[in-house]
């Protein structure tokens, strides 16, 4: 257990907050890059307990500014993409993405006041799908040379979803190896040829065993963490019989995502970003190592369970989660359908706004959740004092940290970690894209 303020400090992220803090040491996933196709390129974003206007002016350059107009406080998602920036429907103050005010045209004639007017504005780049920001002091930091950022555009596909609870308990459903072979359990195998696109649906690696098959009939894994200088490594150890041990191999990506395997084909990399402290957005990057993504199945995947404009959940409290009691006795675990983003929406939601973790008796199958919250608690205290905490690199230091390395497959119980690094090192070396990879 811990105490009220221990869980606030691990959870609270606005502004000051010491989260908040930590976290705006790193680049911060905004809105995914078609949020801002059509005709008017404006998105509001609210991020870290903070309104932004996010744009792409005439030019096609990416801006990110305070939402509200210096001016008065009129609302900068209303403006107009025009004269080189984004106009104020309130008196026409111009601003152009990095903030600087172009116009003032309300004022008289010769009036320098736009000189003196400057809008807080942010750094923002599109990688993979992506649109991130960054609200932090000084320079950001690089990014990683992650599998998901070197693919090119063909072999990553990018989605989110909005979460009505803490990004905390959102991101630890993420490295608790165990709740998989409950929370997902499907009572009946499904075909492999629906599997393209779906958690835990596909074969696993060297074994004619689906992965639901696999969390069914061994729904106690021996987990080992170990920690790495991008996280944590996660390795999830379920023995079939003396001969044989399933692996799965999952990451986590400090300050708050996780890599973990799709099938042999995809990875995904997942973040999960505060929009305030009671809410966020899961972000996923999914990479294919062997052919082109198939963008247009893995969206309408996806949109049979979220709505737009604002990746709204169809189902949820309001509607008990899609649950059938029918269903739950016969086919799945939860009674609420197929897709496990629902299971998991239900689990973390369902403990609160924000968890109360004073309440919590955490086991052995908790070992991954303890470890990162040592990790982030460490990471708080440095930010907080000025130091650099874990994962804010230099250019030097981002190229070191490439993969990381993911699993799923069933190989000999007493050689698993060189299986497991075998077939991991074949699928990235043969990936169509790795002559991309740069030579750390």
């Amino acid at each position: 257990m811990m105490s009220a303020a221990q869980n606030d400090l691990i959870t609270r992220i606005g502004p000051g907050a010491p989260a908040g803090t930590l976290l705006r040491h790193y680049w911060q996933p905004a809105a995914l890059a078609v949020e801002l196709e059509g005709d008017r390129p404006i998105r509001p974003v609210k991020l870290l307990g903070q309104d932004f206007v996010l744009f792409r002016d005439e030019n096609g350059k990416l801006g990110m500014l305070d939402r509200d107009c210096p001016h008065r406080g009129a609302d900068l998602a209303f403006g107009r993409l025009e004269d080189g920036g984004l106009r104020c429907p309130f008196h026409g103050w111009l601003f152009d993405v990095a903030g600087t005010c172009l116009e003032t045209p309300a004022e008289p004639a010769g009036s320098r006041l736009c000189e003196r007017i400057r809008q807080a504005s942010y750094p923002v780049v599109e990688r993979s799908g992506i649109i991130f920001a960054y609200l932090g002091k000084g320079e950001p930091p690089a990014f990683p040379e992650l599998d998901c950022f070197i693919a090119p555009d063909s072999h990553v596909f990018a989605f989110k979803g909005l979460i009505d609870c803490n990004w905390l308990q959102a991101l630890e459903v993420g490295i608790d190896p165990a709740h998989a072979s409950f929370l997902h359990r499907f009572f009946e195998d499904g075909e492999q040829d629906e599997a393209y696109g779906r958690q835990f649906r596909a074969t696993s690696a060297d074994s004619d065993m689906p992965m639901t098959r696999v969390l069914r009939e061994f729904p106690c894994p021996e987990i080992r963490v170990e920690t790495t200088d991008y996280g944590l490594q996660l390795i999830a150890l379920r023995q079939i019989d003396d001969a044989s041990t399933h692996v799965r191999v999952t990451n986590v990506l400090f300050p708050q995502a996780f890599v973990i395997p799709l099938s042999g084909e995809m990875t995904i990399t997942q973040w999960h970003v505060p929009i305030d402290d009671t809410s966020c957005y899961w972000y996923a990057i999914f990479t294919s190592f062997t052919g082109p993504m198939n963008k247009e199945q893995m969206r309408a995947q996806r949109l049979e369970l979220y709505t737009l404009p604002d990746y709204r959940p169809r189902v949820g409290r309001f509607n008990d989660y899609g649950f059938d009691p029918y269903e739950q006795h016969n086919r799945t675990y939860t009674g609420m359908g197929e897709d496990i983003n629902v299971h998991d929406q239900w689990a973390i939601e369902s403990q609160g706004p924000i968890q109360d973790r004073t309440r919590e008796h955490l086991g052995q199958t908790d070992k991954g959740i303890v470890a990162y919250r040592r990790l982030l608690v460490a990471a708080i205290e440095q930010a907080t004092n000025g130091l650099t905490p874990k994962m804010v690199l230099d250019p030097a230091q981002a190229a070191q940290i490439q993969g990381p390395s993911t699993m799923d497959g069933v190989g000999p119980s007493g050689e698993w970690e060189p299986y497991w690094r075998a077939v991991d090192q074949e699928r990235r070396t043969s990936a169509p894209w790795a002559p991309k990879r740069k030579t750390a």
